[in-house]
């Protein structure tokens, strides 16, 4: 069942809202962006996503393929969520989980996770190692 989670970044200039619905599970990968960060994310389609103030303060990245746009947020580096498109899922938000400010604890670990071979472009695999995600 999707609820609404509010979240910011470090320094919380930058506020959001999301309706993610962790039943659905959540996603951690070894590319080199993700491996690098500790990324854990929930999907969300593109318009379960509200930024509530510092919109202004959010910066860009992307590498590789330019699939995704990496936010960041410009004073304190905290990434709070990256958007995408992808033919199979369209335009989507993944959301930085440890941005979440009213998670609890309990709540994330009942949640799935599902991890993807980023590092080797195949995605609908498993890495062999996930320890270190």
């Amino acid at each position: 069942m999707k609820k609404t989670y509010h979240g910011s970044c470090h320094c919380s200039v930058v506020c959001f809202e999301a309706a993610i619905d962790l039943d659905q599970g959540t996603s951690k990968c070894n590319c080199s962006f993700c491996a690098k960060t500790r990324f854990w994310k929930a999907f969300v389609d593109e318009n379960a996503l509200r930024v509530t103030s510092g919109s202004n303060y959010l910066t860009e990245y992307q590498f590789g393929s330019r699939t995704i746009v990496h936010f960041f947020c410009r004073t304190c580096g905290v990434k709070p969520f990256g958007r995408g498109e992808t033919a199979d899922m369209g335009v989507f938000y993944a959301i930085n989980v440890a941005c979440l400010d009213d998670l609890t604890p309990d709540e994330l670990l009942k949640a799935p996770v599902e991890y993807q071979d980023g590092k080797h472009d195949l995605w609908e695999r498993k890495p062999q190692d996930v320890r270190h995600l």
